[in-house]
């Protein structure tokens, strides 16, 4: 207990130095008598909206895997830390949808519920890894839907979901509040943007039947600010064009359409040297781009976020910020090499405040406590949740 207050005092006082200079808010030093107060008498404190919102926005501008971060100071932060019960939480998620849809121009919001309280074994988490997702079904030794959705679909079942069994099922949304049972709530299909998608050139695209969501709100991120760790705050921005066409729809351990498409397009797939994922990997492409334009829904093509990233970069060499960032996930996945990003180095050093990866509570590993990840090429299984965060944030 000592050592994590310890740690909890130390991150806060990390956080406030750099909230207060950026801010140009002086000597943190009363606030800061404030907090270890707090901390002593409870455990835990109380951050203020201010302080909330634009430490939810310094998360984003840190966020090593995001190619989107030149819009940072964009993000709309909901504080819904007074709300405690699932279906007041269900309630808010699906306003934080229609908020973010706003008709097609989608917008960047977070939602942030109640920090953890681990000294008194509180919490709130989503099951879900997506707010919205499409199931996936084992049938025949086949898949419909989502491959990567296939465990959770799963438990949603066991919890007593039941879906069409379509591709493109949406699952319910589940919320678990401290030590209850989790609850399950159906998302409301007006509150799901979708959209259907066609090819400009080849009209047997539509009948092909694919779509895809418009809003990407992830649900199972830890935001940490100041030490505190805001377990449920999902948070959406727009969708890069290569995210869902090279990749949810294009991936062989996804949805795998470059197949189809190929033999759409009569194209030779006995060879790799006939590059046919390559000239359906771009088809599909360009019909994602033209289906999400022609709806008025925003989607940000790969050439455009590479150029966004690097003016981000400039952006805060000027304030004097060095940029961090994961090469491998800020280059595109499609046509890399004729983009900037490609070309240049960063160093992935992890800052915060920051999204952290967590292991979804639905797992075995997550039930006897195993530790959050937070990168993806490691996990402790010996160390609790918060011991091993603060580790390695140290």
């Amino acid at each position: 207990m000592v050592e994590y207050l310890d740690n909890l005092w130390a991150k806060a006082q990390s956080f406030y130095r750099d909230y207060y200079l950026e801010r140009g808010l002086g000597d943190p030093g009363f606030r800061l008598r404030q907090i270890k107060a707090e901390i002593d008498s409870k455990g835990t404190y109380w951050q203020t909206t201010t302080e909330l919102e634009y430490g939810a926005k310094m998360a984003w501008r840190n966020s090593n895997r995001c190619i989107g971060r030149l819009f940072w100071k964009s993000l709309k932060v909901r504080d819904l830390r007074h709300l405690n019960g699932e279906q007041d939480i269900s309630e808010a998620i699906v306003e934080h949808l229609h908020l973010a849809n706003n008709q097609g121009k989608i917008r960047p919001y977070i939602s942030i519920f109640r920090a953890e309280q681990p000294l008194l074994g509180k919490s709130i988490r989503l099951w879900n890894s997506k707010i919205v997702h499409y199931a996936g079904y084992e049938q025949n030794g086949k898949v419909i839907g989502d491959p990567a959705e296939i465990e959770f679909t799963k438990i949603c079942q066991e919890l007593g979901w039941q879906g069409s069994g379509s591709a493109f099922d949406v699952l319910p949304l589940v919320i678990q509040v401290n030590e209850r049972k989790p609850k399950l709530f159906e998302i409301p299909r007006k509150a799901i943007l979708e959209v259907e998608l066609t090819h400009p050139e080849y009209t047997w695209f539509a009948h092909l039947g694919f779509k895809w969501y418009a809003v990407p709100l992830v649900a199972d991120m830890v935001l940490e600010i100041g030490g505190l760790h805001y377990t449920c705050a999902p948070f959406n921005g727009w969708y890069m064009l290569t995210e869902i066409a090279s990749r949810n729809l294009g991936d062989t351990q996804r949805y795998n359409l470059l197949p189809i498409i190929a033999e759409k397009l009569k194209l030779d797939t006995h060879s790799n040297q006939h590059l046919w994922k390559d000239r359906a990997m771009l088809e599909l492409n360009i019909a994602v781009l033209h289906s999400f334009k022609s709806a008025g829904v925003s989607l940000v093509d790969h050439h455009t976020a590479a150029e966004q990233f690097i003016r981000f970069t400039e952006q805060e060499e000027q304030e004097g910020r060095a940029v961090h960032a994961d090469w491998a996930w800020i280059v595109p996945p499609m046509s890399g090499s004729s983009m900037t990003v490609f070309h240049r180095e960063w160093d992935n050093e992890v800052l915060t405040p920051n999204y952290f990866y967590n292991t979804p509570v639905w797992k075995a590993e997550a039930r006897a406590e195993i530790s959050i990840k937070t990168c993806p090429f490691h996990i402790n299984s010996q160390k609790s949740p918060i011991r091993q965060l603060e580790e390695d944030l140290l």
